[in-house]
């Protein structure tokens, strides 16, 4: 296949005219094109008076492909070929199945494909399934009742089940391919293997993980929900088992492969795992506030005039900057048309994440404003350090909010200004546990808040009305990554044998997409492990 990239079309042009325009780039006629796909779509916003899409597609063609790409003399015409996924020879002598723990992104990868090779695998997960779970996320919103073992962070599907379904990474890896391809096989929209700014919606992602599970356990895996990991059962720094607990009770399972896909807010986990002697270490986390705007004010601040025109959808952002004499400081899982909702997972804390459902029709928009803290910073060598500081803020937010999880809130206005907010303005909050007005520098450290004020208004050099004084602040954003990593050597195990540390809770991934990857490779990774049964 023939590669075009950057083939542009006006908002009001149909898509059937890639054929025509690939055929003129190409300098053959139109019928000589046996195909066109999408690799690549985007919005180019940059000319307002002029706003357009731009694709990069993939042209099959008759004729000899090398000497078409010669005859376009274009430097954005090349040969395309596509890599395949393929799954490594299993090699695995245990008879014993795999155990994971944890159903998010790393988990359903790993287990699906640890099913697919007939290693049949046990998954265990601390969360209800998604049906139950979002009963039981809905009613923590309704009452306050917070259930610790259930919520936006636990349970099937991980805590991106209650957000965008966002798909954008930065990394670099064959088999990103892989994990688009299967969960567009499991309903999620197909425009996810084309488009620049990929989600699925919270609304649909709970509907694909279920599909992916049904999968699982019909090649003869199986999931258990509300079931724990509390023990792992170690002898001569070898994994020989773990301990579970359930509705049951408490009781051991023989286990010489135990995959942890635990996702970043499992720290009961950790520091059990710590407890039992894996190595542990500090790593990088970044926190920060939730900023609340107007969706049609960013809608007319990306698009201009043209905002609301029915193939734009709603706008989208992404900004970096790094403040003088500060720290940097970026916008994070930007939801459109979206909610900020209370993601708590422990008792008299406050943490705050963002959701949209697939249409992004919400009233607002939002995203969290992070600036990047270094373990030299935690003020600890302690290897969980970082996870106190979480605490530490989400403690002081609850207690802000009233010890209700109600979410505390500034105006970006009272912000810049240094003043504590009484009350609101245009803008309203959508925070489903409701918020409380004050002063996010008393929950926040100092060298964080200077730098989101600082950051605000440098950022509304870059988007128009960012610093708008009557936006919302709310806080704190503190599980946008985990603070700590569970090392792992070369073959992705543990300094135990038979235990992978895996995704997003071990510090290898950073989103929906790069935790699936990661527990990609280490499914891959038991499958090429020759080790006996211990």
């Amino acid at each position: 296949m023939i590669r075009i990239n950057e083939v542009k079309l006006s908002l009001d042009s149909e898509e059937s005219r890639l054929r025509e325009t690939a055929a003129g780039i190409l300098r053959i006629r139109p019928e000589s094109i046996r195909s066109i796909r999408i690799l690549k779509k985007a919005i180019d916003s940059r000319k307002k008076e002029n706003i357009c899409f731009v694709y990069n597609i993939a042209a099959e063609v008759d004729g000899d492909e090398d000497s078409i790409v010669k005859r376009a003399r274009n430097s954005k015409v090349s040969v395309f070929s596509e890599e395949k996924y393929k799954m490594p020879e299993n090699r695995r002598t245990s008879s014993l199945r795999p155990v994971i723990v944890g159903f998010g992104p790393a988990g359903f990868m790993c287990a699906l494909i640890l099913a697919k090779a007939g290693l049949r695998p046990l998954v265990i997960e601390r969360g209800s399934d998604v049906e139950t779970r979002h009963k039981e996320v809905l009613d923590f919103w309704n009452t306050r009742k917070l259930n610790t073992e259930s919520n936006v962070q636990f349970g099937e599907g991980g805590a991106g089940t209650f957000s965008d379904g966002k798909l954008t990474t930065g990394i670099k890896s064959p088999l990103i391919g892989k994990v688009i391809d299967e969960l567009i096989k499991h309903g999620a929209p197909p425009e996810i293997a084309y488009s620049a700014t990929p989600h699925i919606g919270t609304d649909r992602l709970g509907k694909v993980v279920k599909s992916i599970r049904e999968e699982i356990i019909s090649l003869g895996g199986e999931v258990r929900f509300n079931t724990k990991l509390t023990d792992i059962i170690i002898t001569n720094n070898s994994i020989q088992g773990i301990t579970i607990s359930d509705k049951t009770g408490e009781r051991d399972i023989e286990a010489d492969t135990l995959l942890l896909c635990i996702g970043h807010s499992a720290r009961d986990t950790v520091e059990m795992l710590y407890n039992k002697g894996i190595n542990i270490i500090q790593k990088p986390f970044s926190m920060g506030v939730r900023i609340e705007h107007p969706r049609e004010m960013i809608d007319r601040a990306q698009y201009g005039n043209i905002a609301g025109h029915p193939k734009l959808g709603a706008a989208v952002y992404k900004m970096a900057c790094h403040p003088d004499h500060g720290r940097g400081a970026y916008t994070f899982c930007m939801c459109p048309g979206g909610t900020v909702v209370c993601a708590s997972s422990e008792e008299n804390r406050v943490v705050v994440n963002g959701m949209s459902e697939y249409a992004r029709d919400g009233e607002n928009s939002n995203s969290a404003i992070l600036v990047g803290i270094e373990p030299e910073n935690f003020g600890s060598d302690h290897p969980l350090a970082g996870i106190e500081i979480q605490r530490r803020i989400e403690s002081k937010a609850f207690e802000a909010g009233g010890r209700t999880y109600a979410a505390p809130y500034q105006t970006v206005g009272d912000f810049l200004e240094g003043k504590k907010s009484t009350k609101l303005y245009s803008v309203r909050p959508t925070c489903p546990t409701g918020t409380e007005p004050g002063d996010i520098r008393e929950i926040l450290p100092e060298k964080i808040t200077d730098t989101i004020s600082s950051a605000i208004v440098k950022m509304d050099k870059m988007l128009s009305g960012f610093a708008f004084p009557e936006a919302v602040l709310t806080a704190p954003e503190t599980r946008s990554s985990s603070p700590v990593r569970i090392l792992r050597n070369d073959i992705l195990q543990s300094n135990i044998r038979g235990i992978y540390p895996c995704g997003e809770g071990a510090g290898y991934a950073g989103g929906i997409i790069s935790a699936a990857v990661d527990g990609i490779n280490c499914a891959h990774a038991v499958l090429l492990d020759e080790t006996d049964d211990m």
